[in-house]
């Protein structure tokens, strides 16, 4: 791999005496590959593998299969992440003991996302957003994989949270960057980077935090994380964020061991992943205190469009009591009881395209359960009969083809060793395939034998 010379001088001038190592890791060395598994799911962890020092549910593998062929990733028992990016669960758990509004603000595809669901207190409402609308989708496919049904995905511009008065207790911003750390396995952002855009990258990131900042409650934690190596974009906007936004650098706690680089030329507390130090890809991160102290505030609005219900889908649902159900059009859905009026609010100021777990689509007598329902862990697991497939029939399965289940007619579960792909409509000669068209495997090549991972 070729560098950009001016890139190198970067380094040479960030790092005089470890750049030369930092480089032969980004041009020479493989990426590691990780994974994180869904505590929810309780299910087993790679065998053999060793774990994630800073993540208690991350795990390397020793190589990359192809994940798109295991059912397990279908199912939402793991997601592949960079072990770095893992960080994010660490940082939450020194600082979030009771239960917060969180917002993840740059969320796709939903990694950080995932693993803050799971770093969380029970009982968090986590809104996850993506300004590009296809983006969104991905990390709206991904939040229902997961199967929270706590988790908000909206798809707007970060100035639109201002008018969110005080509204989160943690904003997370993993900001878009320059990209220097995923040059080791991302040809294109070795292509792309100048340092036009290095400088472009970081006038955008102030702009971000300062668009979202009247968000987040006097007292509230911002956590600020890029994929790059640069000061302009990792020091420099952590000076802006105490300087400018008002706010105080957290410390934290981290383990000698770990050989995280610390702040370059800041007085702030910021952690640095690098290849050459680190089994993982590029990351910067760092944790700060908004001033003053405040509680958080609620927007007062009301829904229009949806009305609440009990028809539908209220005994598919682990404790029913706790959700309120609703209709949108033909859409049935179900919010937890305890958050409904703040995804009302964010309802009405924000684009929601996901909240809660989507029960069922209905048409005139017709009723069809919704993918999200399968893989949410807030459904009864009584509520539908399961029937287990073999690993070729699963695959054409995820394919969006027709298959035979051994079950009794009408909606079923589609299963494989116990991991839930998601409903099929059993008409005992054959079963119609209700798996989502978007998700759907394209490739024309299935293997005979399924990846272990798990």
């Amino acid at each position: 791999m070729n560098l950009p010379e001016a890139f190198i001088e970067q380094l040479r001038s960030l790092l005089p005496e470890e750049w030369e190592a930092l480089t032969d890791a980004i041009s020479s060395s493989e990426p590691s590959v990780a994974v994180r598994v869904n505590g929810a799911r309780s299910i087993g962890v790679p065998g053999g593998c060793r774990r994630v020092p800073w993540c208690d549910l991350g795990y390397y593998l020793d190589d990359r299969p192809v994940f798109t062929f295991d059912t397990d990733w279908h199912a939402g028992r793991y997601y592949v992440q960079d072990a770095s990016s893992m960080f994010i669960a660490h940082v939450i758990k020194q600082f979030i003991y009771e239960p917060v509004r969180y917002l993840d603000l740059c969320a796709a595809p939903g990694g950080k996302t995932t693993a803050a669901i799971q770093a969380l207190p029970p009982r968090s409402l986590l809104v996850a957003n993506e300004i590009v609308p296809q983006r969104a989708r991905v990390l709206a496919d991904n939040v229902i994989r997961w199967g929270d049904p706590r988790c908000v995905v909206t798809s707007n511009a970060p100035k639109e949270f201002s008018k969110l008065t005080d509204f989160f207790d943690v904003i997370a911003a993993d900001v878009p960057c320059s990209g220097e750390g995923m040059m080791r396995k991302d040809d294109e952002a070795v292509a792309q980077w100048s340092p036009q855009l290095v400088e472009q990258c970081a006038e955008r990131q102030r702009g971000i935090l300062a668009d979202a900042w009247n968000a987040l409650r006097p007292g509230g934690l911002l956590i600020y994380s890029t994929c790059t190596y640069n000061r302009q974009e990792n020091e420099e906007i952590a000076d802006f964020i105490v300087n400018e936004l008002g706010a105080t650098s957290l410390e934290v706690p981290v383990e000698p061991s770990w050989d995280i680089h610390p702040a370059i030329g800041s007085e702030c507390h910021c952690y640095r992943f690098m290849p050459h130090r680190v089994d993982g890809e590029g990351l910067y991160m760092t944790a700060f205190r908004k001033d003053g102290n405040g509680p958080r505030q609620d927007i007062r609005s009301k829904e229009k469009n949806a009305k609440k219900c009990d028809e539908i889908g209220k005994n598919w649902l682990i404790d029913p009591n706790n959700y309120v159900i609703e209709q949108q059009g033909d859409l049935f859905l179900a919010v937890p009881q305890d958050i409904h009026r703040e995804v009302m609010a964010l309802r009405a100021m924000l684009t929601v395209i996901h909240a809660g777990v989507e029960l069922a689509t209905v048409m005139g007598r017709k009723t069809v359960p919704h993918h999200a329902l399968a893989l949410s862990t807030a459904r009864a697991t009584e509520a539908f009969p399961v029937c287990e497939v073999d690993y070729p029939t699963a695959l054409r399965y995820l394919r969006g083809e027709s298959i035979t289940v051994d079950g009794p007619r009408g909606h079923v579960l589609v299963a494989h060793e116990g991991a839930v792909l998601g409903f099929a409509n059993n008409l005992g000669n054959r079963a119609n395939n209700l798996y989502p068209k978007p998700q759907r495997i394209l490739s024309t090549y299935l293997p005979d034998v399924k990846p272990q991972v798990l």
